[in-house]
């Protein structure tokens, strides 16, 4: 079998190493006329170095990854000895022989040939007189730039990041860096192979995570694959590991790129203070502020979440949030339940919590139970565990968590004077949740700013707290004056001016209680 080469484009990017089949489409080498005449399957064997001998037992001296050049003078007329030859350069692991045709050899050797292909060492002939200084240097010199090149790669990452680091970059600014010089999917992982950061173009990061566990302990065990690890640890202890996933360069390259990158996360947890359950909460805090946001689509997070470790195939899934409660509590109650779910603090004393149950179990009974052990291990009266009605579709998990949060803000400023159950719900909190949940709507926002004008233009700003807790008591006076401190006929003139500067009257119910609704709305929008 022979295989006609073509000459490499200008515009192909180089390889950090030549492989034989990029060596033979050089110009140099071109000139000579190369015909692969056995081992075409093996074109893309990294050429180490290139050797010139002629001595038939030139196999000695060789170490591996060599292109062994030669005219074959010593070989001729002895087809044992032209068979030995090519079987030692497959013992020694060479890359590939070169064989000038002339004198010594007109045609390709058959002996030669059948042995090489037995042996699956590429043979190439030259059809042309060439001189194989040219070929040597060529070759050598361009190892030596790529060489070269791949530990000056190495520098600059190392550079780079240690840049980062030093300015107190978060973890996933050095992994972005990493991913822009491997051009691949950047994934760091703990040692049970939870996804807990990951870097590169958002879509080929998705196919990576769409199967991960089965990916991460099959397919990506093989560097030859493009998939290259490098450990994360230190003092003896390992932590996780971080993986380039399909790098498309030289493995060799990949490895240095790899363990530049180890070494710098090694450095940004020590400085920092960081540890890998740090960056476990990290990637949850991501995902679910993703999740609440709404900005990434549900479905395109469902890759992530299933890589963090989340059961998400034929389950129910819970949406909390927990006020004044410690993530660290919090993944501890998981635990101690034996619940499967994920944690992250949304804001300073905002903690959403997504359970994710199998669909034959008691949502509610298990939510209750999630919420009194959490106010027992906190003791805080103040704890409040809101929650939305378990969903059974992944996309409407987003819309359960922005619903919980709603009802954990809706009760934050009344939770210790409520009377509330265990796990708060939208239908606990009556008008107070309606209004959180459109707040965010122009025509409720109009109507707040048209009934409360007369207040919120004018100086006195204890006016609009006095409304307030008339409001909120009921429109009982005596009490309202008690808890301003203030006596009767003071808060008497103080309501009178309140109802001239809104144009309302307070005694009448429906006036009343449309200055309410625009007070919590107000309220509502208030940071």
């Amino acid at each position: 079998m022979t295989t006609t080469l073509e000459p490499l484009e200008p515009s192909e990017p180089l390889e950090p190493a030549l492989s034989v089949r990029q060596v033979l489409t050089l110009e140099r080498v071109l000139a000579g006329e190369p015909e692969v005449v056995a081992g075409a399957g093996q074109l893309d064997r990294l050429v180490r170095w290139v050797h010139v001998a002629e001595a038939p037992d030139v196999g000695v001296m060789l170490s591996g990854g060599e292109m062994v050049l030669t005219t074959g003078v010593l070989l001729a007329g002895d087809e044992e000895k032209q068979a030995e030859y090519i079987r030692s350069l497959h013992r020694a692991e060479a890359a590939a022989v070169v064989l000038g045709l002339g004198r010594a050899f007109p045609a390709p050797p058959d002996v030669m040939r059948r042995a090489a292909e037995r042996c699956g060492l590429p043979l190439v002939v030259l059809h042309r007189p060439f001189p194989f200084a040219e070929l040597t240097e060529e070759v050598q010199s361009r190892l030596v730039r790529r060489k070269f090149a791949a530990v000056s790669l190495s520098e600059a990452v190392r550079t780079a990041l240690t840049g980062l680091i030093t300015a107190g970059a978060p973890l996933q600014r050095l992994l972005d860096e990493v991913a822009s010089h491997s051009a691949c999917p950047v994934v760091v992982t703990n040692l049970a192979h939870r996804v807990l950061a990951t870097a590169g173009e958002r879509s080929a990061v998705d196919d990576v995570l769409r199967d991960w566990e089965r990916i991460a302990r099959q397919a990506g065990g093989s560097e030859g694959d493009g998939w290259i690890r490098a450990e994360l640890g230190g003092r003896g202890e390992r932590w996780g590991q971080i993986v380039l996933c399909g790098y498309r360069g030289d493995t060799a390259t990949g490895r240095l790129l790899a363990d530049r990158a180890a070494e710098a996360l090694v450095l940004h947890r020590m400085l920092g203070g960081n540890s890998a359950h740090t960056w476990e909460e990290q990637s949850a805090q991501s995902l679910l502020t993703d999740l609440v946001s709404g900005v990434v689509p549900a479905r395109q997070l469902l890759p992530r979440a299933r890589a963090a470790g989340l059961p998400v195939n034929r389950r129910a899934f819970v949406p909390l949030v927990v006020r004044d409660g410690e993530p660290a509590q919090l993944e501890r109650v998981l635990r101690m339940l034996g619940l499967s779910g994920i944690v992250a603090e949304l804001a300073d004393g905002v903690t959403a919590v997504l359970l994710s149950l199998a669909r034959d179990q008691n949502a509610g009974v298990l939510a209750a139970n999630f919420a009194a052990r959490v106010r027992s291990e906190s003791g805080a009266a103040r704890t409040v565990v809101a929650a939305a009605d378990a969903r059974t579709a992944w996309d409407d998990v987003p819309a359960g968590l922005r619903e919980a949060q709603h009802v954990a803000d809706a009760v934050a400023d009344s939770a210790a004077a409520l009377d509330l159950p265990a796990v708060v719900r939208l239908r606990d909190v009556h008008l107070r949740g309606l209004i959180r949940l459109l707040r965010d709507d122009p025509h409720v926002q109009s109507f707040a700013e048209r009934e409360l004008d007369g207040l919120l233009c004018g100086a006195d700003g204890d006016l609009l707290a006095v409304l307030r807790t008339y409001l909120a008591t009921g429109r009982n006076k005596s009490r309202t004056a008690q808890l301003h401190h203030v006596s009767r006929p003071a808060l008497y003139r103080r309501l009178e001016v309140i109802q001239a500067r809104l144009g309302v009257d307070l005694d009448d119910f429906e006036q009343a209680a449309s200055v309410h609704i625009a007070l919590l709305a107000h309220d509502a929008q208030q940071p």
